[in-house]
């Protein structure tokens, strides 16, 4: 494990793997080294590349600067932390996020971090009635329960609102071993909500959305998951100007490595 520094003095946690031209891992919601799809991922692409994953702020190994009780979450930082390890990398980079991290992905690259090629899978953005929108209140709903310390309560109210998961599913998560890590990195539930809430109101993506991303971008999405987030990644692509989109068939949101690495693999050579 190494650490980079980001613009406000929050050291960063990252792990490189492999040899070859630099790709970036994004994770979503919850997720980092210890916990998620992108380090068997990692290993996957390490055949053919220098891949880095990280663990964004306030999770795993990373340090954070809490915003005040409750107040809204600047997701600059979180870029700002993003640009320093593209920085180390080395510059244009190829860059993947997944889920909110595929949205953290698109505002990096559209704030002008240094990226040669872009992929994205999944980012949660609601553009139709084929599922309720979000709440008016649910970025600052988040903040409220993480500043009052109802960390579980939280995790239930971002699995309900905004994923969309069944009340008895989301019940049942609280037994699973892996319940008390959630509950570790509950709070950035809210940093991942300022990258998405503007996307996920039922309608269509706002004109101009990531006008300055204009690198090659592959959005992808599984052939098994909801209507709601395929139609968000064929949108998203029709937004962007040197965009295409690819379905993997037979997979969901919790895309497997091994149906996603020769697909990153062959767009990123």
């Amino acid at each position: 494990m190494d650490k980079v520094v980001s613009s406000d003095g929050t050291a960063i946690a990252y792990t490189r793997v492999g040899q070859g031209p630099p790709v970036v891992l994004v994770d979503g919601a919850m997720c980092h080294r210890a916990f998620g799809p992108n380090p068997a991922l990692a290993e996957a692409l390490a055949r053919d590349f220098t891949v880095y994953t990280y663990d964004r702020r306030g999770r795993g190994d990373s340090g954070d600067t809490p915003p005040a009780v409750a107040a809204a979450v600047d997701p600059r930082h979180e870029i700002d932390d993003l640009a320093a390890l593209v920085k180390e990398a080395g510059g244009d980079v190829r860059l993947y996020g997944i889920s909110s991290g595929a949205a953290l992905a698109l505002a990096a690259a559209d704030a002008g971090v240094p990226v040669a090629k872009l992929a994205v899978y999944e980012p949660p953005f609601i553009v139709d009635r084929s599922r309720p929108p979000i709440p008016d209140d649910y970025e600052q709903r988040l903040r409220e329960l993480v500043a009052a310390g109802r960390r579980s309560e939280a995790i239930r109210y971002f699995m309900r609102a905004g994923v969309g998961l069944p009340a008895v599913m989301v019940a049942m998560m609280r037994f699973m071993p892996a319940w008390s890590g959630l509950k570790a990195v509950a709070h950035t539930l809210a940093y991942d909500a300022a990258f998405v809430t503007a996307y996920e109101r039922g309608e269509p993506l706002p004109e101009g959305s990531w006008a300055r991303v204009t690198v090659p971008t592959l959005v992808i999405d599984g052939g098994k998951s909801p209507a709601w987030i395929r139609a968000g990644a064929r949108a998203l692509a029709g937004t962007l100007p040197a965009a295409r989109h690819r379905t993997l068939e037979g997979q969901t949101h919790q895309v497997k490595p091994a149906a996603l690495a020769p697909v990153l693999t062959e767009f990123f050579r």
